[in-house]
């Protein structure tokens, strides 16, 4: 199959990986991130825009797991009814950007910009979600902590097409919890995020339960956001009497490579980002 113009709507899934197979072309579906990045170049590429394919639009529950289409928009993270384990991703998606951005943006679009900012992806980190891509030769799955492996680098091949985030059932009734700090509160680039996931026993008074699982991601801070799984192993087991965020140390945030740029320092970022886990871990329980 010959591409011979420079814009393609498909008006199926089958149409657009055909396109994608057929050569070179870059994928628009809500164009938050595809159109800033431009700049003032012109596009020379085949442009295949898979903004039409219903199909990869919403999230519907299966027997293990909740599919999140790609091409669901955080408008509709936000509107749709969803396990309070999904608390924290909807709280991300009201920090992406401004309600037009959330309007149009699209959640594989996140994913597969694979900024070190994109606030959608500590929250999916936390709840183990798996990416689907799918091309011409079949389906393929990946958690997401493999999928993205830099700044702006994904493992999409380029004839394939994220067609949904799959995250397990087997935590839906944790609480969790994403905060974030910005230089203002809104329309801001993230200098740290945090997202964290805490399954407690749910027997006797508040100060008698304890945790049984729990996930924590940080975002901003390295080149790809970083599941902190040393404090996640030492959380279980501890009573939530007195608050989690009193075990975190500075030693935990071992995984974390921070930069300095133009927002903050490595080391301010260090420090914002063990004051945000604490944060997270006692905002998660208070809410839950």
């Amino acid at each position: 199959m010959s591409i011979k113009a420079s814009y393609i709507k498909p008006r199926t899934l089958d149409e657009a990986v055909a396109l994608l197979a057929a050569g070179e072309a870059r994928i628009l579906s809500g164009g938050t991130d595809f159109y800033p990045a431009l700049g003032d170049r012109v596009v020379r590429e085949t442009v295949v825009d898979v903004s039409g394919l219903g199909e990869l639009r919403g999230v519907s529950s299966e027997a293990d797991r909740f599919r999140i289409g790609g091409l669901t928009t955080w408008s509709e993270i936000i509107r749709t009814p969803l396990p309070r384990c999904f608390d924290a991703l909807k709280s991300a998606a009201r920090e992406i950007g401004s309600v037009q951005i959330q309007n149009r943006g699209t959640v594989a679009g996140n994913l597969c910009n694979a900024s070190p900012a994109a606030d959608g992806v500590p929250p999916l980190l936390a709840l183990d979600a798996e990416v689907e891509l799918v091309s011409q030769l079949g389906v393929r799955r990946m958690p997401l902590a493999d999928f993205i492996v830099g700044n702006r680098k994904t493992q999409r091949k380029a004839d394939e097409l994220l067609t949904a985030v799959l995250v397990p059932r087997e935590l839906e009734n944790a609480a969790s919890a994403f905060v974030k700090l910005g230089a203002r509160r809104y329309l801001v680039i993230s200098i740290a995020m945090v997202a964290v996931v805490v399954q407690v026993t749910d027997d006797g008074q508040v100060f008698d339960r304890q945790v049984l699982e729990a996930r924590i991601a940080v975002g901003s801070c390295s080149a790809v956001a970083r599941r902190l799984r040393a404090l996640e192993g030492e959380l279980v087991g501890a009573s939530v009497g007195n608050g989690l965020g009193r075990m975190v140390r500075r030693e935990h945030l071992a995984p974390l490579s921070p930069i300095d740029d133009v927002r903050a320092t490595a080391e301010y970022r260090m420090d914002a980002s063990l004051r945000l886990v604490q944060r997270a871990l006692n905002s998660c329980l208070e809410n839950g």
